[in-house]
């Protein structure tokens, strides 16, 4: 058993017949005679469904394991990607909404973290940046403003804004939650002996 003011990202917990994985918690103190309250943003297990409750700082909730597998993904449909366990070639399909917007950045061939309950996978782990090369944009320009964006297209379909000094065919660091430039990938330089 836990208490909600226990509670952590990522732990999963059974409110009263349902399980939920949490995904944000922010813990209130309280002032003089009030009790403290602990926010949460929990994802029904079963449903995908976002709850935000408001919990006091000692109610208890059971605490539910989890199993975390290292998976390669493979390739999507139209409703789920396909992931496959690289020692035992066991595969398994992850709803596409359970991804959200960073199933755009997986690769064939891309090794993730996959979070299962009771055998079934509940969420992937994947990275907060990724890098992406731009497909098309404008031309870079080199101005004396640094806070001027322009849009470009990634290699993987995804409009984002880049500064004006990122041209086309460069390899970029992507957030994968807000998709959101974060910096340009310095090409190494060979050195000569």
């Amino acid at each position: 058993m836990v208490s909600a003011s226990e509670l952590r990202a990522g732990m999963v917990i059974r409110v009263e017949a349902d399980v939920y994985k949490v995904l944000e918690v922010d813990a209130k103190a309280g002032a003089a005679k009030l009790g403290g309250v602990v926010k949460t943003k929990l994802s029904n297990v079963n449903t995908g469904r976002l709850w935000e409750p408001h919990f006091r700082p000692q109610e208890r909730f059971e605490e539910l394991g989890l199993e975390r597998r290292s998976m390669e993904f493979l390739f999507s449909d139209d409703e789920s990607c396909t992931f496959m366990n690289p020692e035992t070639f066991e595969q398994v399909e992850v709803p596409r909404a359970i991804l959200g917007s960073g199933e755009q950045f997986l690769q064939s061939g891309t090794q993730v973290p996959v979070e299962l309950f009771e055998g079934r996978p509940i969420s992937v782990i994947l990275p907060d940046v990724v890098e992406a090369k731009i497909a098309d944009t404008a031309p870079a320009a080199h101005a004396q403003q640094d806070s001027t964006w322009k849009e470009a297209t990634l290699d993987n379909g995804i409009v984002i804004r880049v500064p004006l000094f990122i041209g086309p065919g460069e390899t970029i660091r992507v957030d994968v939650r807000t998709l959101r430039y974060v910096e340009r990938v310095k090409a190494e330089r060979k050195r000569t002996v």
